[in-house]
């Protein structure tokens, strides 16, 4: 059987209604509800899911 293993990342939603940031079964991740901004909230690497990416993982 495969394992999973389900990543927060604490945000009070999460318990609040049953998601995680990330979930990775064997050798997959799943990402959701996490965006590439920085400490002052502007976006990362804009129109460039690659940068995008880098950034959240």
């Amino acid at each position: 059987m495969t394992n999973r293993t389900n990543i927060s990342s604490g945000a009070i939603w999460e318990d609040k209604v049953g998601y995680c940031r990330a979930v990775r079964v064997g050798n997959h991740i799943e990402v959701s509800g996490t965006v590439a901004s920085d400490e002052a909230g502007n976006v990362i690497g804009d129109n460039n899911a690659y940068e995008q990416t880098k950034a959240i993982l």
